[in-house]
C-alpha cells in the first residue's frame, strides 16, 4: 500500500495468519474480521489485465491462503468484476470447466476439501423474496474433513477422480468421499514398511497432472530424507528442488529452489521456481533435468495455470521468518498479486496486485458462461444483502423438482 510503513501491514498480516489455528475454530467458523478484508480487497491493475480476461471470457480464481480468501476476477462490458469468499487457509484449486465444479483444499487443522458448484437457480419461498443474481456464481455444496496431518496443498483430477498433495504424509492421494488412500511416492521415501509417512521430509507440494499418475509430475523441495525437514530454518534449500516423474519415481527436473504449481502445458512441463520468482519449462518432460527460465517476476512465485498462449502466474511477498527460502529474491520489491504471461513472446501482458496482500498459493480458470464468481462482491453486494441468497441457493440441477 503506497505510504503505509512495514509495520501495520505486517500487523495485518500477523492477525490474520494466527486465524483458524484451533480444530474447534476450523470445524466451527469464527466470524471474519471484515475491516481487514476490505483493506485486502485493494488493487492496482497494470496494462491490458481487465481488457485480456474479458477477451478471453475466463473466470480467473485465485486463493490467498494467509488472508483466507478464495477470489474471482473477471470483466464484462469493459467493466472489472471482483469477487470472494472466506474460506480457512484455501491452497490447491482443481476445476471440471464443463461443469464448473470447484475442488478448494483448506489446509489448517483439521484439513478440508470444498466442493464449490455454479449457481442454478433459487428456491421459490413465500417467507422471503430473493431475486436470482445475474450470472453464475459459485455457491458451497460440500466440505471433507481430513487429518490436519495430512498438509493437503495442491488439488488435481488425474483420470477423472480428486487427488491431492499429502505433503505431511510425503505421498499423493487419491480422494473419494471422504476417504482417501496413498497412490504414489518418489523412491526416495521408501521404506521396508511402505513411504514414511510419520513426518514431512521432502515438502511434496504440487501434482502436474497427466492422463494417469503414471504421466504426470510432482514437484519437492529436496531429495534428502533428514533431521532437517521443510519448515526448519536451517533448512537447505538452494538449488535442492526438484521434479518427479510420476512413472519411475525418480528425478526429472533439478536444481530448482523450493519449486511449486507444476503443470503440464501444450506437451511441456512447467514450473514455479519460487526461491527465485521465475517460471520455468523444463527441457522435455523427463528428458533431462534440465529447466529453461521463461521469466523472472517480483516476488515468490506459486499458482500457474494456461489459457491458450497465455500464463497466468502468481508472485508473494516473502514472509520474514522464511527470507533463507528465497535466495533469489529481494524482499522488499516483493509483491502480491497475478500477472499474465504471453509464452510465445516471454513478456508481462499485464498484473493484478494487491498492495495490501500477502500470498497466492493456486490459480485456476473457468469459462464465464459457466461461472461469473463468487457469492460476495467486493463492490455493489454487501455481506449483509448476500446473506438471502444463502437462504434460497439452488446449486443442484433438479427440473423436476415439481413432480411428486
Amino acid at each position: 500500500m503506497p505510504g503505509a510503513g512495514a509495520k501495520p501491514l505486517e500487523s495485518v498480516h500477523g492477525a490474520l495468519a494466527s486465524r483458524w489455528r484451533h480444530p474447534a475454530e476450523v470445524v466451527a467458523g469464527p466470524p471474519y474480521p471484515v475491516g481487514a478484508r476490505r483493506e485486502l480487497l485493494g488493487f492496482q491493475a497494470r496494462g491490458a489485465w481487465w481488457d485480456l480476461l474479458e477477451e478471453l471470457q475466463v473466470t480467473l480464481l485465485v486463493t490467498r491462503e494467509y488472508e483466507h480468501l478464495v477470489m474471482a476476477l473477471g470483466a464484462e462490458h469493459g467493466s472489472p468484476e471482483i469477487s470472494y469468499l472466506a474460506l480457512p487457509h484455501p491452497s490447491g484449486l482443481a476445476v471440471d470447466r464443463s461443469s464448473g465444479q470447484v475442488y478448494v483444499a483448506s489446509t489448517r487443522n483439521p484439513n478440508q476439501i470444498y466442493e464449490l458448484s455454479p449457481l442454478q437457480g433459487v428456491l421459490e419461498r413465500t417467507d422471503m423474496v430473493v431475486e436470482r443474481p445475474a450470472g453464475k456464481p459459485l455457491f458451497p455444496s460440500t466440505s471433507r474433513f481430513f487429518p490436519g496431518a495430512l498438509y493437503i496443498h495442491d488439488l488435481a483430477i488425474v483420470s477423472g477422480k480428486l487427488h491431492a498433495n499429502a505433503v505431511g504424509i510425503n505421498s499423493v492421494i487419491e480422494v473419494s468421499g471422504s476417504s482417501y488412500r496413498p497412490v504414489w511416492w518418489p523412491h526416495c521415501v521408501d521404506s521396508d514398511g511402505g513411504p514414511l509417512g510419520d513426518k514431512n521430509y521432502i515438502q511434496l507440494n504440487s501434482i502436474a497432472a497427466g492422463d494417469g499418475l503414471q504421466n504426470s509430475y510432482f514437484s519437492a523441495s529436496t531429495t534428502r530424507v533428514g533431521f532437517r525437514r521443510p519448515g526448519h530454518r536451517n533448512f537447505a534449500v538452494d538449488k535442492r528442488g526438484v521434479v518427479f516423474h510420476g512413472g519411475t519415481r525418480d528425478v526429472a527436473v533439478a536444481g530448482l529452489t523450493r519449486p511449486h504449481s507444476a503443470r503440464i502445458h501444450d506437451g511441456s512441463l512447467w514450473v514455479d521456481n519460487s526461491g527465485y520468482g521465475e517460471l520455468a519449462r523444463a527441457d522435455g518432460q523427463g528428458g533431462g533435468t534440465a529447466y529453461e527460465v521463461v521469466l523472472r517476476l517480483p516476488g515468490w512465485t506459486r499458482g500457474l495455470c494456461f489459457s491458450g498462449d497465455i500464463a497466468f502466474v502468481g508472485t508473494s511477498r516473502v514472509l520474514p521468518r522464511f527470507r533463507q527460502y528465497a535466495p533469489g529474491l529481494e524482499q522488499s520489491r516483493s509483491v502480491c498479486g497475478v500477472h499474465a504471461v504471453d509464452l510465445r513472446a516471454s513478456r508481462v501482458l499485464g498484473s493484478i496486485i494487491w498492495p495490501s496482500g500477502n500470498q497466492i498459493f493456486a490459480l485456476e480458470w473457468l469459462p464465464r458462461r459457466v461461472c461469473t464468481g463468487l457469492p460476495y462482491r467486493a463492490k455493489g453486494r454487501t455481506r449483509d444483502e448476500a446473506r438471502p441468497l444463502f437462504y434460497v441457493f439452488d446449486n443442484q440441477s433438479c427440473t423436476d423438482r415439481k413432480e411428486g
